[in-house]
């Protein structure tokens, strides 16, 4: 079951199967004095998975808002699904955000609605004529799609554990049927059972969906085991965006002390043997 269709037709040439679903370039970023991002270029490629590394203070979260419009970039342009991001055309706007889906890292549920409820918040906003009865049953839909079970639909967030509340902020961002889902960190916090199951669900959601996502992470599991590019921020700007074996190669000092040091290792062995017990296809 989904949503009925947009009203406002995404602009030509925003279908293109070889078009970028997202197009930076330029990007200038400032708070203050502090520069942020100084002539940022990335193109995020459709139904990809793109892991967004970097050290505190890269401005990944930033580059993330400024693609959502959360944050008006202080230079550059931005295109998502072929729209301008920076346009003022408050249709446009809505466009935008009709067609993205966004986990953020604490989840960001409304504490005293319950999931079912959180998951109806972006159905009521943008399909207010359909009956109550049909949104509830679409937000069950993406709880059980979300990995949760069918009775989290009437829990409210305190009732949860910190896995289940990340698995509902998903099921709210998937309300919609975007194409584009926006996730930050979403393993942070998980023990390492959860962390490699939400990983799993991630991959096959983007497999069964078409989804592209958009995945700002320190988790270097999560980067061996789903994400298709990687890419890095560093000197204010996305120094590489490439696979992960290609960037690993890079003569940077982060990116040799990040994908060369110990967790890196383990976390090699551990992508190097699922693809060993893998099935063939």
């Amino acid at each position: 079951m989904t949503i009925p269709d947009s009203p406002f037709p995404i602009p030509e040439g925003g279908g293109e199967a070889d078009a970028p679903i997202i197009r930076i370039r330029g990007l200038v970023n400032r708070f203050g004095e502090q520069v942020v991002h100084d002539g940022l270029d990335l193109d995020v490629r459709r139904g990809e998975i793109i892991g967004v590394v970097g050290g505190s203070g890269t401005g990944k979260s930033v580059m993330m808002r400024s693609i959502l419009g959360l944050r008006k970039p202080d230079a550059g342009e931005i295109e998502v699904l072929g729209i301008d991001a920076r346009n003022p055309d408050p249709r446009l706007r809505r466009e935008i955000e009709r067609n993205t889906g966004v986990l953020f890292q604490d989840g960001a549920l409304f504490s005293s609605l319950t999931v079912g409820e959180n998951v109806q918040v972006p159905l009521k906003e943008y399909h207010s004529d359909l009956p109550d009865s049909l949104r509830y049953e679409l937000s069950l839909l993406k709880v059980k799609l979300a990995g949760l079970p069918a009775d989290a639909i009437n829990k409210l967030p305190s009732q949860l554990s910190g896995g289940m509340r990340k698995r509902a902020g998903l099921a709210r961002a998937l309300a919609l049927d975007p194409p584009l889902l926006f996730l930050d960190e979403p393993t942070a916090g998980l023990d390492p059972i959860g962390a490699a199951a939400f990983d799993r669900l991630i991959r096959t959601l983007q497999q069964a969906l078409g989804l592209t996502v958009f995945l700002i992470t320190h988790d270097l599991d999560t980067l061996y085991a789903i994400c298709d590019r990687i890419a890095v921020l560093a000197d204010k700007k996305v120094i590489a965006c490439a696979p992960i074996a290609e960037v690993e190669k890079l003569e940077h000092p982060w990116v040799q002390e990040y994908f060369h040091g110990p967790r890196a290792r383990a976390a090699q062995v551990a992508r190097d043997q699922n693809l060993a017990d893998a099935p063939p296809p």
